[in-house]
């Protein structure tokens, strides 16, 4: 088993509403959410970062690697959790929590999939991309982060930061422990990340699965908008880096909607300015 939904079915009217009730923006976190065997397992099973297929997500914004193609997946993750989060039934969960019907995940898991981040790697603050980028119709409404680090210490850093909707501060950190999910909302500017370079020891490393829920509108019913990172109040000059970055991700963004790219050829470039580091 790798959800027990007769389980977590009996706190759901409370989650339900601690889930609208949070702020900055609607979420949750729960721990032990996974069945043990199945997280422990999906710990053992979880790949070590290499060149063939990952996505090294390394540019001013970020530095993080991110494995999306299904076939390279572990089984266990890919045909276990992944599957079982994508099913009718976690979706009717999910549905549920959120209050938002119609909700359809992406097999595909664009963007998402299994991500990991070394020593030093971070996400700067940001709110997601709203439009699915191979799916003009699809706006993105939910993300579920399942983390998978034991053992992990306050001193390595990584907290999942929920950032106030006009960027004036930070109102919740998370930290990435083990078995440990966060829910939340994606909207326009429902600002979250880790923007602070993680300090584990090299060999450790910050695991999760990521997996992102779409609604099917009409198209032109909502805006279409590229990730779009924040600076800090205390960011100082930085901010301008952050800004001419956000810049150069939202034409990449379009023409990956508009020309049918994915990340590979992207990745690789940046894996060579990566390697001269």
């Amino acid at each position: 088993m790798i959800f027990d939904y007769a389980h977590w079915s009996k706190t759901l009217g409370t989650d339900i509403k601690n889930y609208q009730e949070a702020l900055p923006y609607p979420h949750i976190v729960k721990d032990g959410f996974l069945e043990v065997a199945a997280a422990e397992k999906a710990l053992e099973m979880f790949p070590k970062i290499k060149d063939d297929g990952w996505i090294h997500y390394v540019h001013f914004n970020e530095k993080k690697h991110g494995l999306n193609k299904l076939e390279l997946i572990p089984a266990f993750i890919r045909d276990g959790i992944i599957k079982e989060f994508n099913s009718p039934e976690f979706i009717s969960y999910l549905e549920r929590l959120t209050g938002i019907p119609n909700l359809l995940p992406d097999t595909t898991i664009e963007g998402g999939g299994i991500h990991q981040s070394e020593h030093g790697g971070y996400l700067n603050i940001h709110a997601d991309f709203t439009v699915h980028p191979h799916q003009k119709a699809w706006r993105r409404r939910v993300n579920v982060l399942i983390y998978l680090n034991r053992n992990w210490k306050d001193s390595y850093g990584g907290a999942l930061e929920l950032w106030e909707r006009d960027m004036s501060k930070c109102v919740v950190k998370i930290d990435p422990i083990f078995n440990r999910i966060v829910i939340f909302n994606t909207d326009e500017d429902s600002y979250h990340g880790f923007p602070d370079p993680i300090q584990c020891r090299d060999g450790i490393t910050r695991k999760s699965i990521a997996l992102y829920y779409f609604t099917e509108e009409k198209v032109g019913a909502f805006k279409r908008k590229a990730t779009n990172y924040r600076a800090r109040p205390n960011d100082g000059f930085k901010a301008v880096f952050i800004w001419l970055d956000k810049k150069m991700i939202a034409i990449y963004t379009w023409l990956k909607s508009e020309l049918g790219m994915n990340d590979d050829f992207m990745s690789k470039v940046l894996n060579v300015f990566r390697k001269k580091k």
